[in-house]
């Protein structure tokens, strides 16, 4: 048997439960001093305060966090990991007041990194996509959600897909599948848009499903992209074939994605810059996840999402990187912590959970990860910080002194 003490932690922070937190119970998180974690084969088997028993460091490697605070590992519910190329050109454009879809009508935009990505081999991706689950897990991000979605061809959504499977397999870090062929109409569709969406429902999903390497399946509801119309079609068609439904919504124009999201019962809608009330409302009913994505805001230039009016609406709301080739080339969480406080009015409190626990539940986890507590995977991060406050405080410095996945510091 693998056993890890850690002790003296100055302060143990975590959220609690196997589900979502939403409204009050966000905020509500829970708080030891001078605690310890004993974790077994990777499973979390005691915790508790003061001075561990003699008998718990027996056999166990001890870990001793010199009075920090220890946190669960961070949850990155929301990326765009499978990707070919960088666009840093788009940078002048944007610097130039291009806007997003201005960007893609020049055929830059997502059009580029399809081209990119589809000439990649499937070994090029795996490469790229684990130097990134690297860069993350030294940020303290112990588990995260991968979007295909650059290949907008059968062949190469299965290709992207496939990656996200070897690297789950493979890589210390949990990652979590998504199908999202409805990404964009590719060019040469971008006549006879129909003809795709028939592609994705009676070819992709089904050869997805077949292949059984996507729990979810996601779409990107926005003007000039897909209808809220086509979107639940294409949800609806992956709901067949047991892919939980996800969306893109409100991300630029609030075109029905949000109140779609809470009537098909997504179990989260994400982006959601310009959510009107009566996508809240629609969210709130339907028991989906708010996934915000406030580096995403920050990289545009935009407003950002109405977190607090989520919150007092009794949304559960949870917090992501949205890494990806063009509107949001970030990956660290501890960014979007800092974000997630500055700019959503969000407490401490809440941003914890936000990116823990209802992470955790946005990918179907909540169950295993998110939370410090018995029988969840010992993922933790002992954090260069005496408590809470000082990580949503302090903005540009990695502050995860070690990472902890399943027992093993990384």
């Amino acid at each position: 048997m693998n056993k890890l003490l850690l002790t003296n932690i100055g302060m143990l922070a975590t959220p609690q439960g196997n589900g979502p937190k939403c409204g009050e119970e966000q905020g509500k998180i829970q708080i030891l001093k001078d605690a310890w974690v004993l974790i077994e084969d990777g499973i979390i088997a005691k915790v508790g305060t003061g001075a561990p028993d003699a008998e718990l460091a027996k056999d166990a490697e001890v870990l001793d966090a010199e009075g920090r605070l220890v946190t669960p590992g961070l949850v990155d519910a929301h990326t765009h990991l499978i990707f070919g190329g960088w666009r840093q050109n788009e940078l002048g454009m944007k610097l130039h007041g291009a806007t997003y879809l201005e960007i893609l009508a020049a055929g830059c935009g997502i059009l580029s990194t399809v081209t990119s990505t589809r000439n990649a081999t499937e070994e090029e991706l795996t490469v790229k996509a684990s130097a990134a689950l690297d860069e993350m897990m030294k940020l303290g991000t112990t588990t995260c959600e991968a979007k295909s979605g650059y290949g907008l061809t059968t062949e190469h959504e299965l290709k992207a897909l496939q990656v996200i499977k070897n690297l789950n397999d493979r890589h210390a870090m949990d990652v979590a599948p998504t199908f999202m062929g409805a990404h964009m109409v590719p060019s040469e569709y971008k006549d006879n848009r129909e003809e795709y969406i028939r592609i994705l429902i009676e070819e992709m999903i089904p050869a997805v499903a077949e292949q059984g390497i996507a729990k979810f399946c996601d779409v990107f509801c926005e003007t000039g992209v897909f209808s809220a119309e086509e979107s639940r079609k294409i949800l609806e068609a992956g709901k067949k074939y047991g892919m939980v439904p996800k969306i893109h919504a409100d991300e630029i124009d609030p075109i029905g994605g949000s109140v779609l999201a809470g009537e098909i019962g997504a179990i989260s809608s994400e982006h959601l810059i310009v959510c009107p009330s009566e996508g809240i409302a629609s969210l709130a009913k339907g028991g989906t996840i708010a996934c915000l994505l406030p580096a995403t805001s920050f990289n545009l230039g935009a407003t950002f999402a109405p977190a607090r009016e989520m919150v007092e609406a009794g949304v559960p709301v949870a917090m992501a990187s949205d890494f990806n080739p063009g509107s949001c080339p970030c990956l660290n969480l501890q960014f979007v912590i800092n974000l997630g406080c500055l700019k959503y009015k969000l407490t401490p409190e809440e941003v914890l959970t936000a990116v823990t626990l209802n992470g955790a539940a946005a990918i179907n986890m909540a169950d295993k990860v998110g939370s410090i507590e018995v029988g969840k995977q010992g993922d933790l991060v002992i954090w260069d910080a005496p408590d809470l406050d000082y990580i949503c405080y302090r903005v540009g410095s990695n502050l995860a002194k070690t990472v902890i996945k399943r027992g093993q510091t990384v």
